[in-house]
């Protein structure tokens, strides 16, 4: 071997390795993945989604996913119709990618609190949130309920007022707080063999809809997501004696089909159900029974305690139009006041 001396060596000699990210012309167009199949995505885990097929034709079998790259951060959530590509056979051990979000017709949000802009996504493609409240054991909360329906109704979904041990308070007292905004409602009681009276009527009302359920823990959730879909064996908790607050049991969101048709979403129990997301604009809507009332305000009145000439105390107190009362408007204050620390434009 004839050692060379670097005097020797030109460009010719030196090999240029290419560089990865230019050796590919880039392009905008994005694969069709015509053969993608349709699924249903019935929970999260960890990065992984998992899915069931909707094909008519197909046997229904669940199929664990991942987010291929083209989606970027989209959200995925449970109640998404995605496209499915690779393996989509369900055996143990293999993966499908989700290329496809199909467009979704209701996206529901919240947030960590009424300060916190950031979004959080629950669950998409859901027709009905059904607010499940006791009222008694824990205590029953109507802030929680009016942020329920303040975000049940800017994502366009109906709300279901869903009252649980109604063994250890009557629920009239409750619901006519909430009479005038004419919710659906349905109550449950349990018997001492066990038996859940007002089931019956809540099968009849979830069948064919898509249902998400909120609720604080403790307040029956899971309890009555088992009664609801044999098998589904999700945790119940009991109430802690010091709090009144009922523990977690359910740590992430699960789709389950129901026997007489229809899906229904069991969420983890909240402590709070944060609004960031909605504009101090919107929030009013959502106060139905209140907006009317507002009519009689002023041109661009805020509606808060401090504004001038506010029709709505004078209205609250003397009953008009059936409203709900002083802690209706208390809280729709409460909420207003927060969001609109939110909009710089406001503050």
């Amino acid at each position: 071997m004839v050692r060379r001396s670097i005097r020797d060596w030109d460009e010719s000699d030196v090999r240029i390795r290419p560089n990865r990210r230019g050796s590919r012309p880039r392009t905008k167009d994005r694969p069709r993945h015509e053969d993608a199949v349709p699924a249903r995505v019935v929970s999260v885990d960890r990065g992984r989604w998992r899915t069931v097929l909707l094909e008519p034709d197909a046997n229904v079998r669940a199929v664990t996913a991942m987010r291929a790259r083209e989606l970027g951060r989209s959200p995925i959530v449970p109640g998404d119709v995605v496209a499915l590509v690779g393996d989509t056979s369900g055996r143990d051990g293999t993966l499908a990618r989700i290329v496809r979000i199909q467009e979704r017709t209701s996206f529901l949000r919240r947030s960590a609190d009424d300060d916190d802009t950031s979004e959080r996504p629950l669950v998409a493609n859901v027709d009905t949130m059904a607010i499940v409240t006791a009222l008694a054991d824990p205590e029953p909360r109507g802030g929680m309920v009016d942020r329920c329906l303040v975000a049940a109704t800017v994502a366009g979904i109906r709300p279901l007022l869903v009252l649980t041990k109604a063994d250890l308070r009557a629920p009239e007292e409750f619901l006519r707080s909430y009479a005038p905004l004419g919710v659906e409602h349905v109550v449950t009681r349990r018997h001492d063999d066990g038996e859940i009276a007002g089931l019956a009527a809540l099968r009849d009302i979830l069948a064919g809809r898509t249902t998400v359920l909120v609720g604080h823990s403790g307040v029956g959730k899971s309890t009555l997501l088992n009664a609801l879909v044999p098998g589904a064996d999700r945790a119940t908790g009991a109430v802690n004696d010091v709090t009144g607050r009922g523990r977690h049991t359910s740590s992430s969101a699960l789709a389950m089909p129901l026997p007489q048709g229809g899906w229904v979403i069991d969420t983890p129990g909240v402590r709070s159900f944060g609004l960031g997301h909605v504009r101090a604009e919107e929030l009013l809507d959502a106060f139905t029974d209140l907006a009317v009332l507002a009519e009689e305000c002023p041109r661009g009145c805020s509606h808060l305690a401090d504004a001038p000439d506010c029709a709505l105390d004078a209205q609250v107190a003397q009953g008009a139009a059936g409203s709900a009362g002083p802690a209706r408007l208390a809280s729709y204050r409460r909420l207003a006041e927060a969001l609109r620390r939110n909009d710089p434009w406001e503050a």
